[in-house]
């Protein structure tokens, strides 16, 4: 019997699929978890190994208050809600990114992007469900602007004239194109990553990196799509 148990945090939803593949080949998971099912909690008694299953936006916060030693975590979310934790090891799925899209049809005034829309027109304002992401960005340029939160279907504001762009995070671009939305500019790109609460990689620091080993060699052998 294991003294100390070593608590993951994972995902519910698209990357949860990922997480316990890579987890199993790294020879971390033995269980079946059924990501649709109402069971939250997963214990590998012999082994002192625990797994929550978690929404992926309340990841980092099981991290960062130590209810959960390591997790898995989108960068999106990572950077959208700036928790106080440890950015181990970029996992390499769910692959997406942050961009600013405008209207194709005001194309033309962002040739030269938002630095040359505000020459033009004096005024930006973004709609966006990522509102840190969006100040920083803003801010990392130079650039003055006015953030709305919204908390979906945010293509709508440069459409009715609620915003000027949106700053969104997008996989495939199809919503974009749907809504005759064109990406100008290219924020970051965003993939799971392993996470750790930072006092517990000190004091578990010879079990958690024993983990973190496991699965970074998995890593480096390839991740099995599924």
């Amino acid at each position: 019997m294991a003294v100390d148990w070593i608590t993951f945090a994972l995902p519910k939803g698209r990357l949860l699929p990922f997480a316990t593949g890579l987890l199993r080949d790294a020879g971390l998971l033995r269980t079946e978890i059924d990501g649709n099912g109402r069971r939250l909690v997963y214990r590998d008694e012999e082994r002192g190994l625990r797994y929550l299953i978690c929404r992926a936006a309340d990841v980092p916060t099981f991290v960062e208050y130590g209810a959960a030693d390591l997790g898995v975590a989108g960068k999106d979310v990572i950077l959208e809600q700036g928790k106080d934790i440890c950015e181990l090891l970029d996992l390499g799925f769910g692959e997406c990114r942050f961009v600013v899209a405008v209207p194709a049809s005001r194309l033309e005034l962002f040739k030269d992007g938002l630095a040359g829309y505000l020459a033009r027109c004096g005024q930006l304002r973004v709609a966006t469900k990522f509102p840190r992401v969006a100040e920083l960005y803003l801010r990392s340029r130079g650039l003055p602007g006015e953030i709305i939160r919204l908390s979906g279907n945010i293509e709508l504001a440069p459409l009715v004239g609620l915003a000027e762009v949106i700053i969104d995070l997008v996989s495939t671009g199809r919503t974009l194109r749907e809504n005759n939305l064109v990406a100008v500019e290219d924020i970051a790109v965003a993939t799971a990553r392993l996470v750790a609460n930072r006092v517990f990689y000190q004091v578990k620091n010879d079990q958690l990196l024993a983990l973190v080993e496991a699965v970074r060699k998995t890593l480096e052998r390839g991740v099995q799509e599924c």
